[in-house]
């Protein structure tokens, strides 16, 4: 239901810069929360409680947030609010990826029920705000918000690693070459992506679009999103992870150039589809990659710190960059812009790809050389 809070914000006055500094300080405050939850559940062996704190969190800040009318109450409440927030998808997929381990499944199958729950919830909540209005927003979010309570109160713990961690180990994992230089050219691609996150709604609006209509548009993405995290243990056998992640950045590239040209919200709901496409496999994928670099005690620190660079400085630029953008220039012209980040990704990821391997065959031929 996050998705419609632009809309919210837009109907309570502010503009769409006023919007990207809202949206913008969830990310910052995630910067943080999200390696911190992550480090706590890494440090305490335990996923499901750190996401019931965040759930309680969640709805009691909820609350608050949406009796106010200040923006700089809201501003310092959206802090609030996102910092128990963001963790909760991210501690899921933690959670789901040690599941899978587990179970000896494919991680898209479990992972994929997450994409339902948000392609059910944004058609039926697109539906109910369109009679009840905008306005309304907190009902069906805390009704949600209650059921997902009750739902992670049901799950079970996966055991983690037994080995103890401290802070100083966290850091020197999270800050390997590697998987920093990784992240920086995936934000260029990712930036792009929570823009879109930010300002799809508004988009639609100005194509003269309502409510229900962002809502089925986000439907229509995340099923297809579902389609492909069901089918991941097939056409994950073709190819490599980073081959699949330099793919799916071309692959956004070209949707957001579409977009660009979109002339009815009819024609943006149509476009929705490539978003399971694009967000699917390279997040998937990309999540994946990130797993095999960590060791397994500091595994959930470091997904959530993936995570916080993907949904939250890359959240952080999107939203303020793209707020300005959209004031001054309009739709089109952000969607373009977001088409040639999306681009620039893509040749990133083909750099370090080359890197990575050439870096691969050197190891392999030190080692055989000190055999020998």
């Amino acid at each position: 239901m996050t998705n419609f809070l632009p809309l919210y914000f837009q109907e309570q006055g502010l503009t769409a810069t006023k919007i990207g500094w809202l949206m913008a300080v969830g990310p910052f405050t995630s910067l943080f929360a999200q390696p911190f939850w992550g480090y706590m559940s890494d440090k305490y062996k335990t996923i499901k409680k750190m996401m019931l704190i965040c759930l309680v969190g969640v709805i009691i800040s909820s609350i608050i947030l949406f009796q106010m009318g200040s923006f700089l109450t809201l501003l310092f409440l959206c802090g609030v609010f996102f910092s128990f927030m963001a963790p909760i998808g991210a501690l899921g997929d933690s959670l789901a990826q040690r599941t899978s381990q587990f179970i000896g499944t494919a991680f898209g199958t479990i992972r994929m029920w997450g994409s339902i729950g948000f392609a059910v919830t944004s058609l039926i909540g697109g539906h109910i705000l369109s009679r009840i209005g905008i306005d309304n927003l907190l009902y069906p979010y805390l009704v949600f918000a209650l059921i997902a309570f009750g739902l992670v109160w049901k799950v079970s713990d996966v055991n983690a690693a037994a080995k103890p961690i401290n802070l100083k180990g966290a850091v020197s994992v999270i800050f390997q070459s590697r998987f920093i230089l990784f992240l920086f050219f995936i934000m260029f691609v990712t930036i792009a992506h929570r823009t879109n996150d930010s300002f799809l709604g508004i988009y639609i609006k100005q194509l003269g679009g309502s409510e229900s209509l962002i809502g089925l548009a986000w439907f229509v993405g995340v099923a297809v999103e579902a389609v492909v995290f069901l089918l991941s243990p097939y056409w994950m056998r073709f190819l490599n992870e980073i081959t699949y992640i330099v793919v799916a950045s071309g692959l956004y590239g070209l949707r957001w150039l579409l977009f660009s040209f979109a002339e009815t919200p009819s024609h943006v709901i149509l476009l929705q589809s490539m978003h399971g496409i694009t967000f699917g496999i390279f997040y998937l994928c990309a999540f994946q990659f990130v797993t095999k670099l960590l060791p397994e005690e500091f595994r959930a620190t470091g997904q959530l710190f993936f995570i916080s660079a993907f949904f939250g400085l890359s959240g952080i630029i999107g939203s303020l960059g793209g707020g300005m953008v959209l004031d001054h220039f309009g739709g089109a012209a952000l969607y373009k812009l977001l088409s040639y980040f999306a681009f620039a990704g893509c040749i990133g990821l083909i750099t370090y790809k080359t890197y990575s391997r050439k870096k691969s065959v050197c190891q392999a031929k030190h080692v055989y050389e000190k055999s020998i």
